[in-house]
């Protein structure tokens, strides 16, 4: 009585925002302190590096095997728990999202494991020149996995394929704004927040026309500009997807390769990030946070250059210090290359023309951004549909209308005919039958025996409970499982409803 008033009362604006709001919530107090831990002890790998003294191989030591012991521990200890902790998680999240179920990846195992070894791995440094929003876009599914499971467990409502799949739909945007050194909000303040002293201008003044911004043909340099980006990038998947797929058919590598190799890639990283040798042209001692900060700091590339109100003092014999300006000049970069590298995508270039000020050129910037990605959309996979074709992944490729064969291929071609059907009046006998006679992890269920209209699907799982939890019409009549009630998958089970069907002349296309 009380307790469901309680309930109705408290679900009233729906569940889904008090399980938005837990996993916000714990995503943000992760990611907050593995912010502090990672912090403190880099700031010890400081106090060591420092502490040493002016001996060089103490530097050296002090420099390397800080994060080469942590990179090692992170591997292994990844590995001994569970093998699919490693890596960002976001190509088994793609294929899960596609409607393929991944349990190994979604067990809370891999939580525990990817936290620790995340950390770690932060620990580095500027020497492993890694971040965390990929990692913490599959630790944010994690976490909604488990807290689906539980919104079952306290609703007593059976979350199908649709609803998990929009749980994971919302754990991309947790994840990532849970990280708080993401550079857009300091985007922002480093415009709207200009110390008093400051402006913003542009360094080398130019007089650019609002009504006739670009020449016409300047968009077929940056058309062929978008070109070389695309074969470049085309070039780097190619490399990247060899490199990985001979990684992994090696077989000849024992399991404890991994570690090993880790070690020596952080070893090779840490030797040549050094601050003594080639680490001081690099700024190697700044983390990838303070790296951030300084790209985006309005005063990063600042030069004080007189104005009008101090070229007056000039002539008075003195210069006040108050009247000089501190410009900003933001650094040009080239945006092809990357968004054809990784994304396939358009957007960003837009941020980047947003960010940078220089709206003039968009057209030109989009239609080199399109050019990019048609080539190496033509060419190559992305970067994560790489992986997945690499991990062997189930994958589905892009059919392009342009492709005629895929006109003429229907499903009557691939449709598997041996499928064993239940009705929803049928009771236990039909259901020991179906799983002796087949061994799939879904049944499809009709309506009756005598009509073939397709209600849903019922997994294998619920149908070994609906077995255990009803007695067998052999079974002696004094034992009574579950009180004679729910005698029917209708009544007993809950049937996944089919959201998209297909008939047998369905082309490949469609």
């Amino acid at each position: 009585g009380c307790l469901e008033w309680v309930k109705r009362q408290l679900f009233r604006v729906g569940e889904d925002w008090y399980f938005l709001f837990i996993l916000g919530v714990l995503m943000a107090t992760i990611s907050f302190m593995m912010d502090l831990l990672v912090f403190r002890l880099y700031e010890a790998h400081r106090w060591l590096y420092q502490e040493v003294g002016d001996i060089l191989v103490l530097k050296y030591l002090s420099w390397t095997m800080y994060p080469t012991a942590l990179a090692a521990f992170s591997t292994g200890f990844s590995q001994s728990i569970t093998p699919h902790s490693g890596g960002s998680g976001i190509p088994e999240l793609k294929t899960i999202l596609t409607g393929v179920v991944l349990e190994d990846y979604l067990a809370i195992q891999n939580f525990g494991a990817k936290v620790v070894g995340l950390t770690c791995t932060l620990m580095c440094g500027s020497t492993v020149f890694l971040g965390k929003v990929g990692p913490f876009v599959h630790l944010s599914a994690l976490a909604a996995a488990y807290l689906g499971k539980m919104r079952t467990s306290v609703t007593r409502e059976y979350e199908g394929g649709q609803g998990a799949c929009v749980c994971l739909c919302l754990c991309p945007p947790g994840g990532g704004h849970s990280i708080f050194g993401v550079p857009t909000p300091k985007i922002a303040h480093s415009f709207l927040y200009p110390l008093p002293p400051e402006t913003i201008a542009a360094v080398f003044k130019s007089d650019l026309k609002i009504d006739f911004p670009f020449d016409l043909l300047e968009t077929f340099f940056f058309a062929i500009l978008g070109a070389v980006c695309g074969l470049v990038g085309c070039a780097y998947l190619f490399c990247q997807r060899w490199l990985l797929a001979g990684g992994k058919e090696n077989a000849t590598s024992p399991p404890s390769s991994k570690p090993v190799y880790t070690v020596l890639v952080v070893l090779l990283l840490a030797s040549i990030t050094f601050p003594p040798g080639l680490g001081q042209l690099m700024a190697s001692r700044l983390t990838m946070k303070e790296y951030l900060t300084s790209l985006f700091d309005n005063r990063t590339w600042g030069q004080l250059v007189l104005n009008a109100s101090s070229v007056a003092d000039l002539h008075g014999g003195g210069v006040d210090p108050r009247g000089l300006w501190q410009e900003w000049c933001h650094p040009s970069a080239t945006i092809f290359g990357t968004l054809a590298f990784f994304l396939h995508a358009i957007s960003t270039a837009l941020l980047v023309c947003e960010a940078t000020g220089h709206l003039g050129h968009v057209l030109p910037v989009v239609l080199a951004v399109l050019v990019a990605n048609a080539i190496t959309q033509k060419h190559q996979p992305s970067f994560y549909d790489g992986t997945i074709i690499v991990k062997k992944l189930p994958y589905l490729p892009p059919i392009r209308s342009r492709h005629m064969a895929s006109y003429q291929v229907v499903v009557e071609e691939f449709m598997e005919r041996r499928v064993v059907a239940l009705a929803k009046a049928d009771g236990f006998e039909e259901v020991l039958g179906a799983l002796d006679a087949s061994a799939d992890a879904e049944y499809p269920v009709v309506e009756s025996a005598g009509s073939a209209t397709l209600v849903g699907t019922i997994s294998r799982a619920q149908l070994v409970t609906f077995l255990q939890s009803h007695k067998h019409p052999q079974a002696p009549p004094g034992e009574k499982v579950n009180g004679g009630r729910g005698w029917t998958l209708g009544d007993s089970c809950a049937i996944e409803p089919i959201m998209l069907q297909l008939s047998p002349w369905t082309s490949l296309h469609q």
